[in-house]
C-alpha cells in the first residue's frame, strides 16, 4: 500500500472520511504554515468538496480515483475564482480565473479535495524557490535550508502533511528539484502527456506537468487522471530484467560527498539486487550547455509572454527573474530557429542511446539543499541555480519523462536519485521507479 492508497482504502472502511481528511490537512496548515507555503487556501470549498464525497459514499456510489484525497496546487494553475499570480505581486489584483485549467477539472471529476494555491519562485523562473513577494518556505528537513523550486510550496505542503500529494510544473527541474530536496518523490512525465492550456507559461517547448507526492506509486495515480487516463498501479519488475545506464559525461560533475556518496551507494543496492547497471559516455550531454546559452529557450519564450509587461512595471518584478527574462529580448529569430534545429538532433542522439536501455541513472541534483545565507550574493546565487537546474534540465531539453525518489540515508541531507526514460515511455519508466524505490527501501523521511 502507499499513502493515497491507504487513504482511499480507509474511507472505503468506513475508519475516515474526506472531512476528517480535510480537518487534518487544514489543521496543519494552521500549525505550520506562516504565510509562505500557501498563497490562498480554498477551505470553503474544499468543505463543500470533501463533504460532497462522503455524501456520495454514504449513498452507495462508486469512489471516484481520487476521492477525498487533499490535494495542493502550485500557483499558476488557473481555478475558477482565484488569482492565478505565477507567484507575482505584478499579478496579485488580476481578475479571478473564470474557469478551472484542464488539470484542475480532471482533478475535480476525479474526486480530490482541493486545498489551495501553494507559492513559487516568481514565474517559476529559478530551481531554488526563493520568492522576495511572498517569502520563502523553509525545508521541512531543515530551516536554514531552502525547499527548491520552483514547486516549492507544493513540495513543503506534501512534506508537512498539508495535502497528501500535489501537483506542479517543470520546465528545467522544477517539480523534480524542490522533491529531492524536501525527500519525497517528484515525476515530470514527457510534455505531451499532459495538457498545459490554464496553466501560466514559463517555456512552451519545456514546460511540463506532473505531482509531488510519497512515493511512485502515488506520483502514478495522480499522472493518470492528470493525463486522463484510467487510474493504475505500477507493479513492479524483476530486477535482472531491468538496463540502466549512467552517463559518465556532465551529469556527475561538481557532486558535493553526500550527493556522491548517497547515489554510489544507491548504484551499489541496485547492482547487488541483480539490477544490470552499465556506465556509458553520452558524450553529447556536454554539447546541453549551447541549447541553454542566452537564456536558450526559457528566456526567448518568457521574454514574449512579459515584454509588455516589462515596458512599465519591471520593478515590479524579483530583479533576479527579471534579469533572466530579459536576456530573451537579444535572442533573435535566427537564433531561435538555431536552437530548435540543435534540440531536435540532441533528441534523435539521446532516442538512440536510450533504444538499449530503460533509463538513464544519475543525481537529481549534484548539491544537497543550500542554505539561505548561501544566496545572499547575486553571484552565489545564480551559480547555485545552475548548479541544481543542470540535470533535470536534461529531461526537459531532450524531452524525457523523469522521476526523482529519495535515495538518502536517516539523518543525511535529502539526496535524489533521477531516472530519465524516452518520451512516450511514462508507463514504464514508472514501473523500473517503482522497481527501484522497493530495492533501495526509498520512501519519504518526513
Amino acid at each position: 500500500m502507499t499513502v493515497l492508497a491507504d487513504l482511499l482504502a480507509a474511507q472505503a472502511r468506513g475508519e475516515t472520511s474526506a472531512v476528517s481528511l480535510l480537518d487534518h490537512a487544514m489543521q496543519r496548515i494552521r500549525e505550520a504554515d506562516d504565510g509562505r507555503i500557501h498563497t490562498a487556501v480554498f477551505e470553503a470549498t474544499a468543505r463543500a468538496e470533501a463533504r460532497a464525497v462522503d455524501i456520495l459514499r454514504e449513498g452507495g456510489v462508486p469512489a471516484a480515483p481520487l476521492a477525498g484525497l487533499p490535494v495542493a496546487l502550485k500557483v499558476l494553475f488557473d481555478v475558477a475564482g482565484q488569482v492565478t499570480h505565477a507567484g507575482s505581486r505584478l499579478l496579485a489584483d488580476a481578475a479571478p480565473a473564470a474557469v478551472d485549467a484542464p488539470v484542475v477539472s480532471r482533478l475535480r471529476r476525479a474526486g480530490a479535495v482541493l486545498t489551495g494555491h501553494t507559492n513559487m519562485t516568481e514565474f517559476a523562473y529559478s530551481g531554488l524557490g526563493l520568492n522576495p513577494h511572498y517569502g520563502t518556505p523553509a525545508n521541512p528537513l531543515d530551516p536554514t535550508r531552502i525547499p527548491g523550486g520552483s514547486s516549492s510550496g507544493a513540495a513543503v505542503a506534501v512534506a508537512q502533511g498539508m495535502a497528501a500529494a500535489a501537483v506542479g510544473s517543470d520546465t528545467g527541474g522544477s517539480i523534480r528539484i524542490p522533491a529531492a530536496f524536501c525527500g519525497l518523490v517528484g515525476f515530470k512525465p514527457s510534455q505531451a502527456r499532459v495538457p498545459l492550456d490554464g496553466a501560466f507559461p514559463l517555456s512552451s517547448s519545456l514546460d511540463s506537468i506532473g505531482p509531488i507526492a510519497s512515493s511512485v506509486a502515488c506520483c502514478a495515480l495522480l499522472d493518470a487522471v492528470l493525463a486522463g487516463e484510467a487510474p493504475w498501479t505500477p507493479e513492479t519488475l524483476p530486477a535482472a530484467g531491468l538496463r540502466l545506464a549512467i552517463p559518465q559525461r556532465y551529469v556527475l560533475d561538481d557532486m558535493d560527498h553526500t550527493v556522491a556518496a548517497a547515489f554510489q551507494r544507491a548504484v551499489s543496492r541496485l547492482s547487488a539486487a541483480g539490477v544490470p547497471v552499465q556506465d556509458v559516455a553520452a558524450d553529447n550531454l556536454g554539447e546541453l550547455p549551447a541549447l541553454l546559452a542566452g537564456g536558450g529557450f526559457t528566456a526567448a519564450e518568457s521574454y514574449r509572454v512579459h515584454r509588455h509587461w516589462l515596458e512599465h512595471d519591471a520593478d515590479q518584478y524579483d530583479p533576479r527573474v527579471r534579469v533572466r527574462i530579459e536576456r530573451g529580448a537579444s535572442i533573435s529569430a535566427a537564433d531561435y530557429l538555431a536552437l530548435q534545429h540543435e534540440r531536435s538532433r540532441q533528441i534523435a542522439l539521446m532516442d538512440r542511446l536510450l533504444e538499449d536501455h530503460d533509463a538513464l541513472l544519475l543525481p537529481t541534483v549534484p548539491i544537497i539543499p543550500p542554505r539561505f545565507d548561501e544566496l545572499e550574493d547575486d553571484a552565489d546565487y545564480g551559480r547555485i541555480n545552475l548548479l541544481a537546474l543542470r540535470n533535470p534540465t536534461v529531461g526537459n531539453l531532450l524531452d524525457l519523462c523523469g522521476v526523482s525518489l529519495p535515495c538518502h540515508a536517516p539523518g543525511e541531507q535529502p539526496v535524489g536519485l533521477m531516472l530519465l526514460a524516452r518520451n512516450g515511455a511514462d508507463r514504464r519508466l514508472l514501473r523500473v521507479a517503482a522497481t527501484a524505490e522497493a530495492l533501495l527501501g526509498a520512501r519519504s523521511p518526513t
